[in-house]
C-alpha cells in the first residue's frame, strides 16, 4: 500500500447525534418544574432580603436615638454616684430592684483604661420609679454611701457655668469686650472712660 492509499487515522472522533426540535413532554415538564423551583427560591431570597433591611433599619434606629428618645430615657433614669469600683451591674440591679422594674444598668468606664469611673446610671421601666430610687440616696452599698439623683438631660450649647457656652467669668475682662492697648491717637485707637 502506498501512502496515498492508506486510510486516514482518526483519533478520538466523536459522532454527534442530530438534535431534534421535538422534545418529549416529560422534558418540558421537568424544565417547567425547575423553572418554578428557581422562581420560588428567588422570591424567598427577596423576602429574606426585605426582612434583613427592616432589621438593619431597626438596629440603626436603636443605635442612634433621637432627642425625644433620649429625653424619655433620661426622665426614667437615675444617676448613682460613689459606686464601688468592683461593683457589677447585677449587684446594682439587686440593690435597686425594690424601686421598680429595671430596664438597664450602666456602669461607666474609662475608654482608655477600661476601669470603672465610680458612677452608674439605672434606667427604669416607668418614670414614676425614679422617686422610689431617689429615696435610696445615701444608702449603704458595698461599704459606701451612694449618691442617687434623677438623671439630667444635657442641653447642647448650654454650659452649666457660663450660661451661653462662654468662659463664664474665669479671668479676663469682665465686660465682654477688651479695648486694645492705648497707643495714642496716631494708631487710630481712642480711649473712652468708663
Amino acid at each position: 500500500m502506498s501512502d496515498s492509499e492508506k486510510a486516514p487515522e482518526t483519533y478520538g472522533v466523536i459522532q454527534k447525534e442530530p438534535i431534534s426540535n421535538d422534545t418529549p413532554a416529560e422534558a418540558d415538564g421537568e424544565v417547567d418544574k425547575e423553572l418554578e423551583a428557581m422562581k420560588a427560591r428567588v422570591e424567598e431570597m427577596e423576602s429574606e432580603a426585605a426582612k434583613l433591611r427592616d432589621m438593619q433599619a431597626e438596629v440603626e434606629k436603636s443605635m442612634y436615638p433621637t432627642e425625644e428618645d433620649k429625653e424619655a430615657v433620661d426622665s426614667r433614669s437615675v444617676y448613682v454616684g460613689q459606686v464601688d469600683y468592683g461593683a457589677t451591674p447585677e449587684e446594682l440591679q439587686a440593690h435597686f430592684q425594690s424601686c421598680g422594674t429595671i430596664n438597664r444598668v450602666t456602669i461607666l468606664c474609662d475608654k482608655f483604661t477600661g476601669h470603672p469611673k465610680g458612677y452608674a446610671y439605672v434606667e427604669f421601666a416607668e418614670p414614676s420609679f425614679v422617686s422610689n430610687a431617689v429615696a435610696l440616696n445615701e444608702s449603704l452599698f458595698r461599704g459606701r454611701l451612694l449618691k442617687v439623683t434623677p438623671k439630667r438631660t444635657n442641653v447642647p450649647g448650654f454650659a452649666s457655668r457660663g450660661g451661653r457656652g462662654g468662659r463664664g467669668g474665669r479671668g479676663g475682662f469682665r465686660g465682654g469686650y477688651a479695648p486694645p492697648p492705648y497707643y495714642g491717637h496716631s494708631a487710630g485707637y481712642g480711649y473712652r472712660g468708663r
